[in-house]
């Protein structure tokens, strides 16, 4: 995973000057970002073999929940053809 700068910001302006929304926004915005995941990664050294496994186990699981939303959508256009 290439190192990228994080630029997190949130204004006054952007919320309204209402501070739990400021706080509320940034929180959504590191999570967007991944700053919180890639801290708790870089916490513990992992193994180029365990990355890669885990890697491959994330795009499985991806490729299959791809299909399954595809076979959903495909099933609700005959529904509605009928």
């Amino acid at each position: 995973m290439p190192k990228k700068k994080a630029n997190v910001l949130v204004t006054s302006k952007e919320c309204r000057g209402n501070h739990e929304r400021m706080i509320r926004r940034f929180i959504k915005k590191t999570k967007k970002e991944k700053i919180i995941e890639q801290i708790k990664d870089r916490k513990h050294y992992k193994k180029p073999s365990d990355k890669k496994r885990e890697d491959r186990a994330r795009a499985e699981r991806r490729r299959i929940r791809d299909a399954l939303k595809k076979q959903r959508a495909e099933e609700r256009r005959n529904r509605k053809k009928r």
